[in-house]
């Protein structure tokens, strides 16, 4: 079974500084695991790494797609399983970096998605919210409970899986066994929790203070910029409301930070309850000592 190594945890807690130190240690590759860093051009807002912080370390799916594109859970487990077929191939243990807990869970485990761009869901197209739901209510009752009548995108996608595999999205989910694939160490990376929001308020000033309000007033010369997906991540969907008019930039640093605290808290929630994660407490002193004594244990205990 192939090794790969994971470093999990919330946002502002230090995955980035920490999965090139031990892809260092490791003479390995990283492969981002962040919905939003693949979009050129979304930099300060997102943290991507810059070139100084990579030391040379080579990276996957990053900048990889123009700030228009749409990108899906899919297309990341394609790309990221291939990158990770290529590393491992040259003897490396992949590392894959990253908050994002369900793109980097559809690397490991079993998961099966479609592509974004496979069934055709035009004949949806002149349907209501409401008449879409009462479709799916008789397909899909089960997935009622999950999905919003609103969230039309998810409910026309539970329509295609019925339409496609012949069972609802629940059973079509529940077939899957939800197995790792691979030898994984997951490292979560975690202090407490007053700190990782005080690590969060500091990161967001500093953001703003490196440019992100130019970064985001560059970005004005699209066209509906604030409709593409990458700009609902947060650190950018803020700031529609201050080119609106109708919040200041004072405001807009607040909701970051608020909505990045409760984005944190939802990452710690989600990666306790979905992955065996070892977790390792970053104010600890010689905490990456540890990690690399854990690492070596984890490596020699399949004979290598």
């Amino acid at each position: 079974m192939e090794k790969v190594i994971a470093v999990i945890g919330p946002t502002g807690v230090g995955k980035t500084a920490v999965g090139v130190e031990l892809a260092k240690w490791l003479q390995s590759e990283i492969i981002s695991g962040d919905s939003i860093q693949v979009y050129r051009g979304l930099d300060i807002g997102s943290a991507k790494v810059t070139e100084e912080e990579m030391q040379g370390i080579p990276h996957h799916l990053i900048d990889i797609l123009p700030i228009d594109a749409k990108y899906s859970v899919y297309d990341f487990q394609q790309q990221g399983r291939k990158a990770m077929k290529s590393i491992s191939e040259q003897g490396k243990i992949p590392l894959v970096v990253g908050g994002t807990g369900l793109y980097i869970k559809s690397l490991l485990y079993d998961y099966e998605f479609e592509s974004e761009e496979g069934p055709d869901t035009s004949k949806y197209a002149n349907y209501t919210n409401e008449e879409l739901y009462a479709m799916l209510a008789k397909v899909d009752p089960a997935s009622l409970e999950k999905i919003h009548m609103n969230n039309r995108k998810r409910v026309i996608r539970a329509l295609v899986i019925h339409d496609t595999h012949g069972v609802s999205k629940s059973e079509w989910e529940a077939k899957q066994e939800h197995e790792m694939l691979y030898d994984a160490y997951i490292i979560g990376l975690t202090c407490e929790r007053e700190r990782v929001y005080d690590r969060i308020n500091r990161r967001v000033d500093k953001m703003m203070e490196a440019g992100l309000v130019e970064e985001v007033t560059n970005l004005q010369q699209y066209p509906d910029i604030f409709s593409y997906q990458g700009m609902q991540g947060i650190g950018y969907r803020e700031f529609q409301a201050y080119f609106h008019g109708t919040s200041t930039l004072e405001e807009v640093s607040e909701e970051i930070k608020k909505h990045s605290r409760q984005f944190a808290k939802r990452q710690y929630t989600w990666f306790h309850n979905q992955m065996p994660v070892h977790w390792y407490d970053v104010t600890k002193e010689n905490f990456l000592e540890d990690i690399k004594k854990d690492i070596q244990k984890w490596k020699e205990s399949e004979g290598e």
